[in-house]
């Protein structure tokens, strides 16, 4: 299971929401071996009022925040993370030190899904990757 949060000034998601999840949901996809139909994201635009962030980042900030189960391997995430950058880099022009992703793993017995705790679940695709 992998679930998606992605914040950034209403002005800018806005316009590119539906994209952004599709270049999120493709890197997922190659990178955690997830099937096509797992796509759970949530997005988060927000009033300039409600957004704080440092003076060094431009309106364009974009914070990602990757729930998921734990299991992946350390390069597994740092590839992850790589091409998110990379692909949200290049599609939409947001300069680098303007993303920042965290990953937030979390045992599958802490997850309910389809009325049953994450580990009991059968799932159609590896964790361990």
């Amino acid at each position: 299971m992998v679930q998606i949060k992605v914040y950034s000034l209403a002005d800018k998601l806005n316009l590119i929401k539906a994209e952004l999840s599709n270049v999120i949901h493709t890197s997922l996809i190659e990178v955690l071996q997830l099937t096509p139909e797992k796509r759970f994201h949530r997005f988060f635009p927000l009033d300039k009022s409600d957004f704080y962030y440092p003076s060094d980042r431009t309106n364009n900030y974009l914070v990602i925040e990757i729930s998921m189960f734990e299991g992946r391997s350390v390069e597994t995430k740092k590839e992850l993370i790589r091409l998110l950058i990379k692909n949200i880099n290049e599609k939409f022009n947001i300069p680098i030190c303007d993303i920042e992703i965290t990953i937030f793993e979390t045992p599958k017995s802490n997850w309910g899904i389809r009325g049953l705790p994450g580990d009991e679940l059968t799932l159609n695709y590896k964790v361990e990757v």
